[in-house]
């Protein structure tokens, strides 16, 4: 089954509709070869579909994460990225400098749920990890503002 048809069905289920506004904000996520902004959604998915509006970009992230076909990326300063749910849960190293976020797929977590569901109860699902930190990029004028540093002096 085509995502757009699973899209559908699930949208009808919770009794709402998978308008060309909807259709539009997924292609665009699940197309793009990296995370995007809600504004950087909206410039794009407005060329396929020109009557959308910002309102209705959040709100059908908000939707689309909800069903699990795309997921939220926590950012610095409470800003945030979207990008399509490939598997069942979703690792990422975030720049808390540049925002830039990247992918990882080493999962070594499956010890701690395994506790967490016997400990608490939960039947767990779905994970998700983000990871903060600094990239090469912004890490490098650092680097080079150490080594031009005299000895003793910082």
């Amino acid at each position: 089954m085509t995502q757009s048809l699973t899209l559908h069905k699930d949208l009808r289920q919770n009794h709402r509709k998978l308008t060309r506004a909807r259709q539009a904000v997924l292609a665009i996520v699940t197309d793009a070869q990296r995370h995007l902004t809600p504004a950087e959604i909206y410039r794009k998915a407005k060329i396929k579909y020109p009557h959308l509006g910002l309102t209705t970009v959040y709100r059908t992230l908000d939707l689309l994460a909800e069903l699990g076909y795309i997921q939220r990326v926590h950012a610095v300063e409470g800003c945030h990225s979207y990008a399509p749910t490939a598997q069942t849960h979703g690792h990422h190293l975030v720049c808390a400098t540049c925002g830039r976020a990247e992918e990882f797929t080493d999962c070594d977590l499956e010890s701690l749920i395994q506790s967490l569901q016997v400990r608490t109860g939960f039947e767990i699902n779905v994970h998700m990890l983000e990871l903060m930190g600094r990239c090469p990029d912004c890490r490098a004028p650092a680097r080079a503002r150490k080594r031009k540093t005299p000895r003793g002096k910082a």
